[in-house]
């Protein structure tokens, strides 16, 4: 893909694209706090002592609004309420009280172009929703085209290998895909106020949306949850914009799933595939991205307990249980109510439910399956087909054992069917069958459960005295998201219709008391884990996964759907040629120290040799008489000798600083530590066994440590065995002077008391006592976790006046979290910056030289008086 082809959608956009309509901006809620006053003069003060307190508002995104829309047909006017069925909607009642809420999103329904404006500004005045009108052919593309006829299926594991088994990758579909987030994005900044408002973005009809609003906004306080599954890595990673869309969401702040199955599949997306680890930390699962941590919540959504109640109060609510339980006077009733959708299993039931009057007798004649079919969400020869199959078989089962008095085993009842009417037949049902292959979460049970609770009208309309029973049985299918929290149900495989009959049976067969300690069980996780409990606590972790932006710097990297985010401390910053090479012409005794793989070296580079510039540029630094120049590396001291035996000058400390050697005619000297290697025949069988069983993966034994490498291995597989290991060597090694320790790529043994820190501190101290004064400049550059040490060690000397050093640079390759106070971007930046300083002490003859090569230095290392950082 030719970043080109994709200039229109992919490319970075100007603040000119996303300038903010003022007519339209919602101003925040603003609360008076007496006594208080701003620091910003008296433009935030009331003139009676007061000062105003903005209230940050809740921005709901999602690809519908809340509302329903319809035209009147004598005004031609436009008429709207509030859905009380939506989610999102619903939502509202775990935030904060008095918390202002706005909803962006699209109409169901076509309003023309001439009548939009007026439609936005009414909508936004009266139900504050923000409506994104998208033309008919974009909608088709995005919507049809594909969330539902290509996302929808990979998310449920359906591949298409075919045209005729599912809808095939399309670039112009996902050009509108693309189109319609930007579109979602243009209508989010009208209302938003980036420094205060929390934005909670839903489901996968937006999953680049972030990437948008993180984009203009570096530190936008944003959360999505996917209410979806989320696919295994096998499955997921044959999208063409696998990348793009797992990039969308690492822009969140908080990513929220159902299940732990389905955020273990992210997180194994993300390892997979972009090289990202993630931990927990006091219950909280974390993603460390560029600085940032991506936060990962799972919590099942609940149901409006209020809506449920209500209905069921209903004096026409109990009138229709009435008919109902009068029209199936003797039977027993299973319910199903599904969407017309591939994925919901009916046909699956529909055999099960044939099989099981086809092996019980007995039931024939009681037992009836109620089948309610809410309207398909899309249209296509998927959804036609589904709906032909399970007609076909309703109509063979029925005609099978069905009796002429009008009983049929299957009845449908076609959509759409009013929440009303549903509560009507759950409080009827002795059993509900939720039998779908694949679902995000389905809130059938939780529905049907709190109902069968029963209110006074409906025990009224039932017939039921108080001494009866509350009861209810539910089969639901291990496959979708809400089976995981309903721990007494039936749980079982769709596809296995043998144990789905067995199921119906049970169900059928069970004892009162079993089924009321079962509804009980249900009703209490129910009634307390409601969607207000569902929004309270994810918007709590979404405050405290924002809580430090303010604390940090943030960079805009990247281009297009592949923009990031990278956060730094304040004092994180690039280290410049200004910065350094003053500090560097006017000190007098310096030290050098320098890692080598993944520093002077690319860690992708296959030949780890240092080439002849390099060598060079060493001899150069080295020449110079004040300066003390070492390579500190985790590297055995063979290699190392042999590489720079054309340094002669250069000092060398070798494994983490068990061997050192001043320069190439000075001996090795050994750590001070005892010389006690035996533990080596307990840890070599060890690493040798996971060596065994990890293809890709190698020992390397140095004379002092051994390191097991996985950088060739699985990445997944790989990083788990390294657990493992780790875990493994630390408990047979415990009465050892050794420690374990993981690394990038690698898990090491090692003796106790051997670090680059403590290199650090034995050169520092030689020079005090050698030369009568500590080093007044002291550079030290590295890239991994045990150059960290080296950065903590300095850290700690300059936090101590008595040996504080004059002119300290903890330099760190690559932009991320470290202890260090500076960064270069790469391995080159740090050649030339070596370059930089080579020329320095080359002295005068080489000004001109310096000056002609500034520009050159300059440009990778970037400006850093003119920098652009988000503040």
């Amino acid at each position: 893909m030719s970043p080109e082809s994709w200039k229109d959608q992919l490319s970075l956009v100007s603040a000119d694209d996303y300038r903010i309509m003022g007519r339209n901006r919602i101003p925040n809620a603003v609360t008076k706090l007496s006594g208080l006053e701003t620091d910003d003069g008296d433009g935030g003060n009331d003139p009676n002592g007061g000062a105003w307190v903005t209230k940050p508002k809740r921005i709901v995104v999602s690809n519908q609004l809340p509302l329903r829309a319809h035209r009147d047909i004598s005004s031609n006017k436009w008429c709207f309420e509030f859905d009380n069925d939506s989610l999102y909607l619903q939502l509202k009642d775990g935030f904060p009280p008095e918390t202002e809420v706005v909803y962006v999103g699209s109409l169901n329904a076509d309003v023309l172009p001439s009548e939009q404006e007026d439609v936005s500004q009414f909508l936004l005045e009266k139900f504050q929703c923000v409506p994104t009108f998208l033309p008919s052919d974009l909608l088709s593309k995005y919507y049809h085209g594909f969330c539902k006829h290509y996302l929808w299926p990979i998310f449920h594991y359906l591949l298409p290998m075919t045209q005729a088994q599912g809808s095939l990758f399309d670039r112009s579909n996902w050009r509108a895909y693309t189109t319609v987030n930007k579109i979602f994005a243009d209508k989010i900044f009208e209302v938003l106020n980036p420094d205060d408002d929390y934005v909670w973005i839903h489901d996968y009809h937006l999953m680049i949306l972030p990437t948008f609003l993180r984009n203009r906004f570096h530190r936008i306080k944003l959360g999505i949850f996917l209410h979806s599954p989320f696919p295994s890595s096998e499955i997921y990673r044959t999208l063409p914009v696998r990348d793009e869309i797992l990039k969308g969401f690492l822009n969140c702040d908080l990513v929220g799933f159902h299940t732990f199955d389905y955020a273990r599949h992210f997180l194994s997306c993300c390892s997979r595939m972009l090289g990202l680890d993630y931990e927990s930390k006091r219950g909280y699962i974390g993603l460390e991205y560029f600085g940032r941590t991506v936060s990962i919540k799972i919590l099942p959504v609940g149901i409006h307990m209020g809506q449920i109640e209500s209905i069921k109060a209903s004096e026409e609510t109990a009138e229709k249980v009435k008919g109902l339980r009068e029209r199936f006077k003797g039977n027993i009733v299973m319910l199903g109510v599904d969407d017309l959708d591939m994925f919901k299993g009916i046909s699956l039931k529909f055999w099960a439910m044939g099989q099981l009057l086809e092996q019980n007798e007995e039931l024939r004649g009681k037992v009836v399956l109620v089948q309610i079919t809410n309207p398909a969400r899309s249209s296509g020869k998927d959804v036609q087909d589904v709906e032909k199959q399970i007609n076909l078989i309703a109509d063979e089962i029925n005609s099978k054992f069905g009796r002429p008095g009008g009983y049929k085993p299957i009845v449908f009842v076609n959509g759409p069917v009013s929440t009303l009417d549903k509560v009507a037949y759950y409080a009827i049902s002795e059993c509900v069958v939720v039998n779908a292959v694949r679902d995000g979460m389905n809130l059938v049970p939780y529905k049907y459960t709190v109902t069968r609770q029963g209110s006074p009208a409906l025990d009224a309309a039932l017939g039921f005295g108080e001494d009866d029973v509350r009861k209810s049985v539910i089969i639901v299918s291990e496959f979708i998201g809400c089976s995981p929290s309903l721990s007494g149900a039936i749980r079982v495989n769709p596809w296995n219709i043998d144990a789905v009959t067995d199921a119906m049976s049970s169900a059928m067969t069970m004892s009162d008391k079993e089924k009321n300690l079962r509804h009980q069980k249900h009703h209490k996780y129910i009634s307390s884990h409601n969607v207000a409990y569902w929004a309270r606590s994810y918007d709590q972790d979404l405050q405290r996964a924002c809580k430090d932006h303010f604390n940090k710097r943030f960079w805009g990297v990247g281009f297009g759907l592949f923009f990031k985010v990278v956060a730094l401390d304040p004092n994180f910053r690039r280290l410049c040629a200004e910065t350094i090479v003053p500090a560097y012409r006017r000190t007098s005794s310096r030290l050098i120290l320098l890692d080598y793989d993944g520093t002077m070296m690319d860690q992708d580079t296959l030949d780890k040799r240092p080439s002849d510039d390099l060598i060079s540029l060493l001899n150069r630094l080295c020449d110079d008489p004040n300066n003390l120049v070492f390579i500190v590396s985790g590297r055995g001291k063979d290699p190392l000798s042999k590489w720079f035996d054309s340094c002669p000058n250069l000092g060398i400390s070798a494994e983490h600083g068990y061997f050192t050697r001043w320069n190439s005619k000075s001996p090795w000297e050994t750590s001070e530590l005892p010389a006690d290697l035996s533990w080596k025949k307990i840890a070599k069988p060890v690493m040798n066994h996971y060596m065994e069983a990890t293809d890709g993966s190698f020992i390397e034994e140095k004379e002092s440590a051994m390191v097991w490498h996985h950088q060739e291995a699985d990445h997944s597989f790989g990083s788990w065995q390294a657990k493992e290991l780790l875990d493994h060597l630390e408990s047979v090694l415990t009465n050892e002077p050794v420690v374990v320790k993981r690394g990038q790529h690698i898990v090491e043994v090692k003796p106790q008391g051997v670090s680059k820190g403590k290199v650090v501190e034995y050169l520092i101290a030689t020079m005090r006592n050698t030369k009568g004064k500590r080093p007044d400049f002291l550079l030290c550059i590295g890239d991994d976790r045990s150059d960290e040490d080296m950065f903590d060690s300095i850290v700690k000397h300059q936090d101590v006046s008595s040996i504080g050093l004059a002119e300290v640079f903890a330099c760190t390759v690559g932009q991320k979290p470290s202890k260090a106070k500076y960064y270069l971007d790469d391995t080159p930046s740090v050649i030339k910056m070596l370059e930089w300083l080579a020329s320095a002490s080359d002295g005068s003859k080489h000004e001109q030289q310096q000056k002609q090569s500034k520009f050159t230095f300059q440009q990778p290392m970037g400006q850093c008086r003119n920098e652009s950082i988000d503040l």
